[in-house]
């Protein structure tokens, strides 16, 4: 083989390891990428897990803690002995946004309650003052109180709250709740009537004023622990918000 030869065979073995210099390179940077993209996709994943499992709505525990409805209106959900922390949900049963809470997070309340976390205390209110929202919402608060058992109440607080009309329809019409108290196991013989005669609409209007100027209220819900108002991402997040309550209960 010549001078020339055994030169040209040299550039070709050189060229060779270059090119499988750079086909290496290249795998060593697919791999990469894939390895980052598998991390990236899992770090996502992972904190769509950790946001769902704070979010996730409870499932139901015990029994409900007994439940006693008070001559103003409002209802405590307490075990026996408990005083504190107070959890105190005002909410009216037109307002979109209290029925959300209730989808998402009251079954939290009401567990917090039957493990003796809290006392937890429910005041339905009227907010609105433009018809048909006003009228609405002033009909359940109304029928709500012509409930006299405590777990009855608390089932057709849920009924009213599933049942919710539109804001921009007359709704919540008193053979409807009637209807529902009777889904609820109201069985009380002056219920139907109660109701009929909205009984109690004064009462539940009277109330209202009286809880937005004490509490100074800017709209429903509002839930406060121990009389400090938490916040709507907190109350709005089922794990935050049992958190927020145990450590109020320490």
């Amino acid at each position: 083989m010549g001078k020339a030869e055994r030169s040209k065979t040299a550039r070709e073995k050189i060229r060779e390891q270059q090119a499988a210099e750079r086909a290496r390179e290249q795998r060593k940077k697919v791999v990469t990428y894939v390895t980052a993209g598998a991390v990236a996709i899992a770090a996502i994943g992972a904190g769509m897990w950790y946001t769902m499992s704070r979010s996730q709505s409870e499932q139901a525990g015990a029994d409900l803690a007994p439940v006693t409805i008070q001559a103003d209106g409002s209802v405590i959900m307490a075990k026996d002995g408990v005083t504190k922390p107070v959890v105190d949900i005002y909410e009216d049963f037109q307002c979109p946004a209290c029925k959300e809470l209730e989808r998402v997070s009251g079954q939290t309340f009401k567990n917090l309650a039957a493990e003796g976390l809290a006392k937890v205390v429910y005041h339905p209110i009227t907010i609105f003052g433009q018809e048909p929202t006003k009228g609405n919402s002033v009909r359940a608060g109304a029928a709500a109180r012509c409930v006299p058992d405590g777990k009855q109440w608390v089932a057709f607080h849920d009924l009213l709250f599933e049942n919710q009309p539109s804001e921009s329809v007359e709704g919540f019409k008193t053979d409807q709740l009637i209807e529902w108290g009777k889904e609820a196991g109201v069985t009380d013989p002056g219920f139907e009537t109660c109701v009929t005669s909205q009984k109690h609409a004064q009462a539940q209007l009277d109330y209202s004023d009286k809880i937005n100027k004490r509490e100074n209220l800017e709209g429903t819900p509002t839930v406060k622990v121990d009389g400090q108002m938490i916040d709507n991402s907190v109350v709005f997040t089922p794990k935050d918000l049992r958190d927020t309550v145990t450590e109020a209960a320490k």
